[in-house]
């Protein structure tokens, strides 16, 4: 007789594990070409912004300020996602990308991955300049110190995918489990990048509730009494 955690683990994750399994074992490492891209990126970005002539250069194209004017910020965005964090250790950074994108990539596909991506960080900066907006003194609200933080790294496209795959994978559980981990993280340490996991995983789930909208919308309808669908198949 199969244990109830052995039941509960093939159904929360054993469409996500066939998944990468077939995935993997039809292209191998042509599956992943956007996520080793992005490994080599964020190395790159890391070797340099620790070079003393390679810390402007970096800056300069891809770190983002919720002081700075909002043209420049969304310009920098993009490459915002590749440039670690400086007081962060590169290795987390880079078991991340490696990690997270890559199954969203086998799960999902090169573009559908990068746009989320995409989607999740752009929620978290642009929510940095709103927190800043409504004060410290509101639940949602920031400090204004925190225009001048450097907001750069993959964690909140990291954070976006996560909750993203879980749902296509139909692996809820495990995406409610994320979603509890950012709100503790939220409570323990209210810091500009947990309100911003916050906020990425808001715009992902406004996404997810869109998508479901709309196939709902598209479903089709089972024909009524009355119909020729209702007639027997005809004989010749």
């Amino acid at each position: 007789m199969t244990s109830p955690v052995r039941r509960f683990a093939r159904r929360e994750w054993g469409p996500l594990s066939a998944t990468l399994r077939r995935e993997l074992t039809a292209r191998r490492l042509r599956a992943v070409p956007l996520t080793l891209t992005a490994v080599c990126l964020t190395a790159a970005f890391q070797f340099v912004q620790n070079q003393d002539w390679g810390y402007g250069p970096v800056q300069a194209i891809g770190a983002v300020r919720a002081e700075d004017p909002l043209w420049l910020a969304l310009l920098r965005t993009p490459l915002s996602l590749f440039v670690p964090a400086l007081d962060l250790p590169v290795w987390g950074a880079l078991a991340q990308v490696l990690l997270v994108f890559g199954i969203a990539e086998l799960c999902l596909g090169r573009w559908p991955t990068l746009g989320i991506a995409y989607l999740a960080t752009l929620c978290g900066t642009l929510y940095a300049r709103v927190g800043i907006a409504l004060g410290p003194g509101t639940p949602f609200g920031l400090p204004a110190s925190d225009a001048q933080v450097v907001d750069t790294g993959p964690s909140a496209a990291v954070v976006g995918l996560a909750v993203y795959v879980c749902w296509r994978q139909r692996a809820y559980w495990t995406g409610a489990a994320v979603v509890v981990a950012m709100v503790i993280e939220v409570v323990v340490k209210p810091n500009l990048a947990g309100k911003e996991h916050l906020a990425a995983i808001a715009g992902v789930l406004a996404l997810i509730a869109f998508r479901s909208w709309r196939g709902r919308g598209q479903d089709v309808p089972e024909p009524r009494p009355g119909t020729r669908s209702w007639k027997p198949p005809i004989r010749s």
